[in-house]
């Protein structure tokens, strides 16, 4: 590997473990070119499914950088939502990687991936009932334990409504956040995207979900389809948006952005790309346009809107 400017060790390790400003979920797309070039950026968001049980450069890559960022992990196969038992041997897996990176906190999903012990590769949504509310606190909790740090659960996409459901999104992700203790890491896209497709008011599902609770903020981009699902705005550029973190963040998620932050305040952001990852050069420059709306949104004079 290509050693470091020498600049770059001079952060103590306390400093090195604060997760503030606005980083970047790390991917295998460009973590030579981290390595190869240290950008100036706040912190790394790692995938722990990515790295544990695995070895090789990528591995040998995270070590590099997680010594010169600061690192938080975001998980994705907790599957918090479901009925099959945790997966113990993951979650002793899990906690000593947050551990070994000395992640402050680790995320997952409002959602459920595995079935009879299968993994179904993907978030699926959990039906907004009492009993789901139940299940989770006890699930987070548990999780929460093992680990041995804080737990965050994030807000998702989807694209049928679950059924059967006995209260909105909104109070079903207050009502869990509040019954287990855990934060709330507020992904701007998914609102946005679940906002649109389904025709809801974004203004009250952030009047009822717990902002105080949020210790992390995701923006990503999404794409446009033909798939028809509930109401449109008038000029939509298709029938359905679904969240691919396969584009640039777009104008309106950047809106909803600048009024979250003004809702939330000073808590660390994340730009996500999974799907057709431009070059490092073009997620800085984006990371840079996130910075500066941040900006805007925690300055004094907060009355001024994004033009």
């Amino acid at each position: 590997m290509v050693a470091p400017p020498a600049s770059a060790d001079a952060a103590s390790p306390s400093a090195r473990n604060r997760i503030a400003g606005v980083g970047l979920g790390l991917r295998w797309q460009f973590d030579a070119d981290l390595v190869e070039e240290l950008p100036p950026i706040d912190f790394l968001e790692v995938v722990p499914e990515n790295y544990v049980g695995r070895g090789g450069y990528h591995t040998e890559a995270l070590a590099f950088l997680a010594a010169r960022y600061p690192v938080v992990t975001h998980g994705l196969s907790l599957s918090l939502g479901g009925t099959d038992p945790l997966d113990e041997a993951h979650l002793d897996a899990l906690a000593a990687f947050v551990r070994e990176l000395r992640s402050p906190w680790h995320s997952d999903h409002l959602s459920f991936g595995t079935s009879d012990g299968r993994a179904l590769h993907e978030l699926l949504p959990i039906a907004f009932t009492e009993a789901g509310v139940r299940r989770l606190v006890s699930r987070i909790e548990r999780a929460q334990d093992r680990l041995g740090v804080p737990l965050a659960v994030e807000n998702i996409s989807f694209y049928l409504p679950p059924e059967p459901h006995e209260m909105a999104e909104a109070e079903f992700i207050a009502r869990v956040c509040e019954g287990a203790g855990c934060g709330l890491l507020l992904d701007v896209n998914n609102l946005y995207v679940n906002a649109v497709n389904f025709g809801f008011d974004v203004a009250a599902w952030l009047a009822t979900v717990p902002l105080e609770r949020v210790v992390q903020l995701h923006v990503a981009g999404h794409e446009w389809f033909d798939e028809r699902l509930g109401p449109r705005p008038a000029g939509s550029p298709g029938a359905l948006i679904v969240d691919t973190h396969g584009a640039e963040v777009p104008d309106p998620v950047l809106g909803l952005f600048h009024d979250v932050v003004r809702r939330v305040g000073d808590v660390p952001v994340v730009l996500e790309r999974d799907y057709q990852v431009p070059p490092l050069p073009v997620l800085l420059a984006e990371i840079d346009r996130l910075k500066a709306i941040r900006a805007l949104a925690l300055a004094p004079e907060q009355g001024a809107r994004l033009p």
